[in-house]
């Protein structure tokens, strides 16, 4: 029973290698895919974040300047304070 030709380290090594940058060709891409998920679901929070600030504003009758107000007026006790 004739065998085929055994393989060359070297054509072993080269074909590893390519193997190895197909595998990480595709993991970039899978990373590249998981960071706009990423940034798409930070995203996604902070609107949820600002619907739920805008909601308690309304509950509150505050307006966004009466918002700021305060902010400002906290801030500077903080400074007075220290």
């Amino acid at each position: 029973m004739a065998r085929g030709v055994r393989k060359s380290a070297l054509v072993k090594l080269q074909e590893e290698l390519e193997s190895t940058q197909e595998a990480i060709a595709q993991y970039q891409d899978c990373l590249k895919t998981l960071k706009e998920k990423e940034k798409m679901l930070a995203e996604q929070i902070e609107v949820e974040e600002l619907k739920s600030l805008s909601g308690f504003m309304k509950d509150q009758n505050l307006s966004v300047n009466n918002l700021k107000e305060l902010i400002i007026q906290s801030q500077n006790g903080k400074e007075q304070s220290a």
